[in-house]
């Protein structure tokens, strides 16, 4: 049962992702040009932790010259966590995240970027566009470990990093990446 809830996640986001108005188009439109690239692409993320499989749907923006941190993205502010529709966390097997316990489901990510560190925010709440934050549906708030990159990252990148007995979800954008540490449970 808890493999067929996750197959049917799993396609259930395949579909939305499909036929989102912000997928890159395929064809030339009516006057024969092709339509310019997508601004911030849908791209998932994917691996397996411990037996439990990862999957994120998010948005990549890129800087595109633009200051990011503090600026685009707000210190102190709730973040979609990439752009467009809410960034999407699928758990094919409970795990803990951060150390809070999660079961398997489908979940949104948001974040809360500060001077002083990063915070993701796990929410119960999912289909929503990336703006429609509800707190109300918040499952855990947790710091991200935080560091600075050797060199900046001009597209927001979400990977997730394998492991038998603990892997981890990585956050990188700008001169920023975060991670949260991810085990699995039972």
């Amino acid at each position: 049962m808890q493999r067929t809830k996750y197959v049917l996640s799993v396609a259930l986001l395949a579909s939305a992702c499909a036929s989102r108005d912000d997928a890159a188009p395929t064809t030339n439109d009516a006057s024969g040009s092709t339509p310019a690239a997508v601004a911030s692409p849908r791209d998932t993320a994917s691996g397996s932790i411990g037996g439990a499989s990862i999957l994120v749907d998010y948005g990549r923006p890129s800087r595109r010259g633009r200051a990011i941190f503090g600026a685009l993205v707000p210190f102190d502010a709730v973040w979609r966590t990439g752009a467009n529709a809410a960034t999407t966390l699928v758990v094919g097997a409970p795990v803990e995240i951060g150390g809070k316990p999660l079961d398997a489901g489908t979940y949104t990510l948001y974040s809360m970027p500060a001077r002083t560190g990063w915070t993701l925010i796990v929410n119960g709440q999912t289909g929503q566009w990336g703006t429609e934050y509800r707190q109300d549906r918040d499952l855990f708030r947790i710091p991200l470990t935080l560091e600075r990159t050797s060199t900046p990252v001009d597209t927001f990148t979400i990977r997730v990093q394998p492991g038998e007995r603990e892997g981890a979800i990585v956050f990188a954008w700008d001169t920023l990446q975060g991670s949260i540490a991810v085990r699995p449970r039972g």
